[in-house]
């Protein structure tokens, strides 16, 4: 199995995986509302919790003051809709419920970006083309 330096594997019952994506997403109207510094550290602090809590591991994360950036892990079990419902929606009644002078309603804007990051288109065609090799080192059954 080839694996990249910076890449770990998980592993739930039945599966190995390594699903990792890149999300972005924004609040409604792309408004300026994550400008404060206490705003920032407190929707850090909910996504890491609700990270720990579904099992997703967060790589790196940027809240910038009109859109947040994720590199995230998320176990094959959970799609990546989900996830984000998760996401957003959790970490908008938690962060409406800690501080009053976020107006009620949506926070979240509908949609998000999601990109996938994975191992190498090349490094993926070589594993496969070397699959003969691999196998004809194993001991053969007679």
């Amino acid at each position: 199995m080839i694996l990249l330096s910076n890449s770990r594997l998980y592993q739930l019952n039945h599966a190995l995986y390594c699903c990792r994506y890149h999300l972005v997403w924004s609040p409604k109207y792309r408004g300026r509302v994550m400008c404060s510094t206490y705003i920032k550290q407190e929707f850090e602090r909910i996504f890491k919790m609700i990270a720990k809590w579904k099992g997703l591991v967060i790589y790196e994360i940027h809240i910038a003051d009109d859109h947040i950036h994720i590199y995230i892990s998320i176990p094959p079990k959970y799609s990546v809709s989900y996830a984000m419902s998760i996401l957003k929606g959790k970490s908008s009644a938690w962060i409406k419920k800690k501080n009053k002078k976020i107006p009620l309603g949506t926070f979240w804007s509908r949609g998000y970006f999601v990109s996938t990051i994975g191992i190498s288109e090349i490094a993926i065609r070589k594993y496969i083309q070397n699959q003969d090799k691999q196998q004809s080192a194993q001991p053969v059954l007679l």
